[in-house]
C-alpha cells in the first residue's frame, strides 16, 4: 500500500507537471498540434513563459492543499485563493500570468468577506473547469469518509467559485475516480462501477435527470470507444472531464496520457492538470519523466508541501 507520502506526491506532482507542459500550448488548435505536436516539457509558447512553469490550475491545488496541511477549513483556503490573486502566493515565478473570469469574480466576492461556499457563480453558464482543475488535494480529506459528506465536501470547495451543480458533479466523479485509483482498482473497473455508484447516488439526491444527462458519456457510454474528433478540449467542465478520462483510458503511462491530453489542443494546461492528477495516482510520481520533473518551477517547494500534508493526514 501507497504511503501518504507517495499519495501527496503523486497528487501535486502528477498536477504540476502536467500543467506546466501543457501551458506553452494553451490554445493552440488540435489542427495545429497535429502538424508541430508537443513531445515534452517545453517553455514560452503561448504565454512566454520558461520552460516547467506551472499556471493557475497547479497555484490554486497548492493553495488547497497548504490549507488542508492544518485541516479541512474553507475559509483558509479563501485566504490563500486572496493571496495568490494578490500577492503572487503559490505562483511559478511570482506573479499570476492566467485567470479564469469565474474564478477571478468569486475571489472578489471573497475579499468582500462572503461566506466561502457562497462565493460561487450558480449560473449555468458558470460551468468552466476552475473548480475541477484544482480539486483532486481534497482526496486526502475525503478518502475515509461516507459517500455523502465526500460529496457535500466536493460541493463546498467547488463552490468557492464554481457553484452550479454541474461543477460539482463533476469534481464528485473525479473524486470517486481518484479515490478507486487510490485503492489499487484497474482504471476501466473503476470506470464501469462509477457508471453505477456515482449515478444511484445522484439518484437519491434528487439531482434533475437533465443534469445527469449532461454526464451521459461518462455514466452511460464507452467513452474510450469514442474517436478523438468527438472528444472536445474545451474550458467547459464537462468536456474537460471527459478528455481527461479518455485520455486516461486510452493510454498505459503517465507519459503517454498528458501528451495525448495536450495534442488535443484547446485548454491544453487544465486538461494537462486534470489528466496528470488521476495519471500520478494510476503510475506514481516515481514514474513521471525525469526530465520533465526536474525542469519543473518550484520543485523543492512542492516536495515540502507534500511532505507536510502527509503530515498532517498520517496522524
Amino acid at each position: 500500500m501507497k504511503s501518504m507520502l507517495d499519495t501527496s506526491l503523486d497528487i501535486l506532482f502528477g498536477v504540476s507537471v502536467g500543467d506546466a507542459a501543457g501551458v506553452p500550448a494553451e490554445f493552440k488548435s488540435r489542427q495545429e498540434l497535429l502538424k508541430n505536436p508537443i513531445h515534452g516539457m517545453t517553455g514560452h509558447g503561448s504565454h512566454d513563459q520558461p520552460t516547467g512553469t506551472f499556471s493557475d490550475d497547479s497555484s490554486l491545488t497548492f493553495c488547497l492543499a497548504e490549507a488542508l496541511t492544518t485541516g479541512f477549513n474553507l475559509r483558509r483556503v479563501a485566504e490563500n485563493f486572496i493571496n495568490w490573486r494578490y500577492d503572487g502566493y503559490w505562483t511559478a515565478n511570482g506573479k499570476v500570468f492566467d485567470i479564469g473570469i469565474t474564478t477571478n469574480n468569486a475571489i472578489g466576492r471573497l475579499v468582500k468577506g462572503i461566506q466561502p461556499d457562497l462565493a460561487g457563480d450558480f449560473e449555468e453558464y458558470s460551468n468552466g473547469n476552475g473548480s475541477l482543475m484544482r480539486i483532486l488535494p481534497l482526496l486526502l480529506h475525503i478518502k475515509d469518509k461516507p459517500v455523502a459528506e465526500r460529496y457535500l465536501a466536493a460541493k463546498e470547495v467547488s463552490s468557492m467559485t464554481h457553484a452550479h451543480i454541474r461543477s460539482t458533479i463533476a469534481c464528485f466523479y473525479y473524486l470517486e475516480f481518484a479515490l478507486n485509483l487510490l485503492g489499487g482498482k484497474d482504471k476501466f473497473e473503476i470506470y464501469s462501477e462509477l457508471q453505477h455508484t456515482v449515478s444511484s447516488f445522484l439518484d437519491s439526491k434528487g439531482i434533475k435527470p437533465v443534469e445527469k444527462h449532461k454526464f451521459g458519456r461518462l455514466l452511460i457510454d464507452q467513452i474510450h470507444l469514442i474517436p478523438e474528433y468527438q472528444i472536445s478540449s474545451s474550458g467547459y467542465v464537462v468536456h474537460t472531464l471527459e478528455a481527461s478520462i479518455w485520455c486516461l483510458l486510452n493510454t498505459d503511462s503517465y507519459k503517454d496520457a498528458i501528451l495525448k491530453a495536450i495534442n488535443l489542443g484547446g485548454d491544453t494546461d487544465t486538461i494537462g492538470a486534470v489528466t496528470g492528477g488521476l495519471a500520478g495516482l494510476l503510475y506514481g510520481h516515481q514514474n513521471i519523466p525525469k526530465d520533465w520533473l526536474t525542469q519543473l518551477a518550484r520543485k523543492d517547494d512542492i516536495e515540502d508541501l507534500a511532505f507536510r500534508l502527509s503530515k498532517y493526514f498520517e496522524v
